[in-house]
């Protein structure tokens, strides 16, 4: 009996071998993706900011540069044509929240069902993010800019909230209960 002891011994301790460099690999994989994860994050956040300020130089109806000299090729609000860049309108009047773009509208819409102004950081897992630095920056400057838009109020320095609560929102959670995911 001895040796089959031995040798189920001498399997386990290689199975525990093989799960311990699995795992050291995970967690080096899982930093590697994070860390990629926010280069990826900081390229988008320029290349919006960017069209955004191309947009702002050019005035309305001024298209931004895309690679390529492609047109355009969808309307956004009447007369700008976008490619390439998220457009964040200003807010009028009977214009529907459905015209941001879906991470826009998300963050809208978790703000307007909110009891209280909220900080980036308590929107950031509402809208599906994980609550790191990264994403916490990004949607604070894209909370600023919905404030810059007229979409949302910034009372106090970080506090936000909607700038027209009787605005028709639907809730983040009627859309993912229609398959859409963030």
């Amino acid at each position: 009996m001895g040796s089959l002891i031995e040798e189920l011994e001498a399997r386990e301790a290689a199975a525990r071998a093989r799960v311990e460099a699995l795992e050291a690999e995970i967690v080096e994989l899982t930093a590697r993706l994070e860390g990629e994860r926010e280069v990826w994050s900081r390229l988008r956040i320029t290349r919006e900011t960017v069209a955004e300020v191309v947009m702002d130089l050019g005035g309305p109806g001024t298209a931004a540069p895309v690679a390529g000299g492609l047109e355009p090729e969808g309307l956004v609000e009447s007369g700008v044509r976008v490619v390439g860049a998220v457009m964040v309108p200003h807010w009028r009047e009977g214009l529907p929240v459905d015209v941001l773009p879906d991470v826009y509208r998300d963050i809208v819409e978790v703000v307007t069902d909110a009891a209280k102004p909220m900080q980036a950081k308590q929107i950031v897992p509402r809208i599906g993010l994980p609550a790191v630095t990264g994403k916490i920056e990004g949607t604070r400057g894209k909370l600023k800019r919905l404030v810059e838009r007229g979409w949302l109020v910034e009372g106090r320095p970080g506090q936000f909230t909607a700038a027209h609560p009787g605005q028709n929102v639907k809730s983040v959670n009627s859309r993912n209960d229609k398959g859409s995911s963030l």
